[in-house]
């Protein structure tokens, strides 16, 4: 009995440690002149996800979310397109971040254009 417990542990851990990583679900977002779609964005609390934010208007927006991607767990190669709790995204351009989802909670989530948030650019990211 006692050989079979110690021997359990290691062939647990290696079991363990074969498992296949958790592929990230893909979350498109479009910004489009004044609006998020979708408005209010679902994640799962410590799941892999790529943030795929598609700017389908004539000018520019951003996906300002600045609490969430302060607790968010981002891949460092997309680090760089969060600045300040923002990404900026050109007019007909695509951004994409890996991240794992933080905490339970909503996340305020706009546009910081000038007015834009204003005349209805703005959502909730909902972790859960």
């Amino acid at each position: 009995m006692r050989i079979a417990s110690m021997l359990a542990l290691p062939i647990l851990t290696l079991v363990m440690s074969a498992a296949p990583a958790q592929a990230p679900a893909t979350i498109q977002v479009q910004l489009a002149n004044f609006k998020f779609t979708p408005s209010t964005v679902v994640l799962d609390h410590g799941r892999p996800y790529l943030l795929r934010l598609v700017n389908v208007a004539g000018g520019g927006h951003d996906f300002t979310a600045a609490e969430f991607f302060a607790a968010a767990d981002i891949a460092p190669a997309d680090r760089r397109w969060v600045q300040n709790g923002e990404v900026e995204i050109p007019s007909g351009q695509v951004r994409e971040i890996h991240l794992t989802a933080p905490d339970a909670g909503r996340y305020k989530l706009k546009c910081s254009h000038s007015l834009h948030k204003m005349f209805g650019m703005s959502g909730t990211i909902l972790v859960r």
